[in-house]
């Protein structure tokens, strides 16, 4: 969340923000209801002023003029519970408005309307096309044959978008997730299982509501939400927290199951593993000093942590620089992580490496205590470290082999109990 402050001191830049990400946003209307606010504020003040003076000199008054006064001052009481209910309802006015300011786009981040104009920075690998493989198949092809997937069987109880993992699927999946883990425990990452279902309260801090709302699911029973990334619960660890600079930069890995529910997307990536509602996720979570080189640093360093992990799969990717109108509300600077996938003859994203500055430290209420004795909002970042099943993509089409089986990476292969191919089943 931006600083109301900041906002009112820096509209113009603000508003260039807006249009660049493309957000829809009345800052006349907020610009009107502080406008509002403050003179309301100082009216109540003035009352109090008042209302002191007078109780100052009241007992020196005579009768009448003490009557007059009381009768002055019941009226101004009457006035100043109005500017206590009309500040109430203009800070939630304001409230509502500034939730969904959008943070401004970096000036290295490229102006862009959508996804489609991303500019690619780097390209690893040598892709293979599918005419190129013998007999190819794509991974659902792949997973019915290997019968690692069902699904079928999935759509009949749980609907689209869903799927089964069996059997070396399973230790696939598990695999993938233990890889990715150890590689972030050996660079001094601290992980953390967290809880899936969280209050409002953290996704509204993360920035995930009240725009995005409509892609999660909820628990309205118990006014939960399920967590569409490991992001929300580990940065909403210190909700409201006042944490000593000595102990920065905390870095975290989440490791957790995610639902989303793909609102918006019907018709769109129906097949298979690329757009599904449950999944996989290896979160880098990292809070820092309010310093955008440390940021800037920090960011570099989780993208080339995803981007090892990648390369030791053997998978062929490239990295794009996200425009300004692919980027979320929070969002001050994105690169996307792209992994060839021959079924889709192109790069499909497979991680989102982000930078939001104090956005989210603010709406979070998280606050660090500097060596001074000052309070500052820290900065966040986060960044896919893998995430599967979408990973299965490109991991089992890129290692299909001419009689149907499919090699695996070999850095995975001692946590698959050393299965080297995954068969299929006569």
């Amino acid at each position: 969340m931006l600083d109301l402050k900041f906002i009112e001191e820096n509209i113009t830049l603000v508003k260039e923000g807006i249009r660049k990400k493309h957000f829809n946003v009345d800052l006349d209307k907020l610009m009107k209801l502080n406008k509002e606010r403050k003179n309301l504020i100082r009216e109540s003040e003035s009352i109090k002023s008042i209302k002191n003076a007078t109780s100052k000199e009241i007992s020196k008054l005579s009768k009448e003029e003490k009557e007059d006064r009381l009768s002055q001052m019941k009226e101004l009481s009457i006035r100043e519970k109005e500017i206590e209910q009309m500040l109430s309802e203009i800070s939630r006015e304001t409230q509502q408005i500034l939730l969904t300011v959008p943070n401004i786009p970096d000036e290295s981040v490229p102006e862009g309307k959508d996804d489609s104009e991303n500019v690619e920075i780097e390209r690893h690998g040598n892709i293979i096309k599918k005419e190129d493989f013998k007999n190819f198949k794509d991974h659902v092809e792949l997973g019915l044959s290997l019968d690692i997937m069902d699904f079928s069987r999935a759509t009949k109880i749980a609907g689209s978008r869903t799927y089964y993992l069996k059997n070396e699927g399973v230790l696939l999946q598990s695999a993938i997730m233990r890889f990715a883990l150890d590689q972030l425990i050996k660079k001094g990452f601290i992980p953390f299982y967290p809880p899936f279902l969280v209050k409002e309260d953290a996704m509204i801090g993360t920035g995930y509501f009240p725009i995005g709302k409509e892609q999660s699911y909820s628990v309205e029973k118990d006014d939960l939400f399920l967590i569409g990334t490991a992001e929300v619960p580990l940065v909403s660890y210190h909700y409201d927290e006042i944490l000593d600079e000595s102990i920065l930069p905390l870095t975290y890995a989440g490791y957790s199951s995610c639902f989303r529910r793909e609102a918006g997307t019907y018709g769109k990536d129906t097949r298979g593993l690329y757009r599904i509602h449950q999944f996989e996720k290896i979160e880098q979570v990292i809070i820092c000093k309010n310093d955008k080189q440390e940021s800037e640093r920090f960011h570099n360093f989780i993208l080339n942590n995803s981007k090892e992990l990648v390369e030791k799969l053997g998978l062929p990717y490239r990295v794009v620089l996200v425009c300004s109108g692919d980027l979320g509300l929070g969002q001050v600077k994105k690169h996307d992580i792209e992994c060839w996938m021959p079924s889709r003859d192109a790069y499909g994203e497979t991680h989102s490496c982000s930078s939001f500055y104090d956005f989210q430290s603010r709406r979070s209420k998280i606050r660090v205590k500097a060596k001074d004795g000052s309070l500052y909002f820290p900065f966040t970042l986060n960044n896919t470290a893998i995430a599967s099943p979408r990973i299965f993509i490109p991991i089992l089409e890129m290692n299909q082999q001419p009689d149907g089986s499919v090699k695996i990476p070999e850095v995975l292969v001692p946590y698959m109990n050393g299965i080297e191919y995954i068969k299929p089943k006569k």
